[in-house]
């Protein structure tokens, strides 16, 4: 999203986003769902919930190689990992 430099920053990055941003207020407007609020459906939520617990796993698996004095390839080998896992559960979105 490149800004022209004059004016007001941009909202959204396409049209489409801001079409998407509409739509969605317009769905919960007279309901008691904040209009900022993010709904998931229950299958997302769940995947969502199974990403963060592979982060966390992951980073336990790096506290305690680390505090078992893991040589530096093992470590290097589960921090890739936890950016595997942390990538993934950054996609959300």
């Amino acid at each position: 999203m490149a800004d022209a430099g004059i004016g007001r920053r941009r909202q959204y990055c396409r049209q489409s986003c801001r079409q998407r941003a509409y739509e969605q207020r317009a769905l919960v407007k007279g309901t008691s769902v904040p209009a900022d609020a993010v709904v998931l459906t229950a299958e997302e939520a769940s995947e969502l919930s199974d990403r963060v617990f592979q982060v966390r796993c992951a980073a336990e698996d790096v506290a305690t190689a680390v505090e078992e004095g893991a040589d530096q390839a093992e470590l290097r080998d589960l921090c890739d990992a936890l950016m595997q896992a942390a990538k993934a559960a950054d996609g959300w979105r």
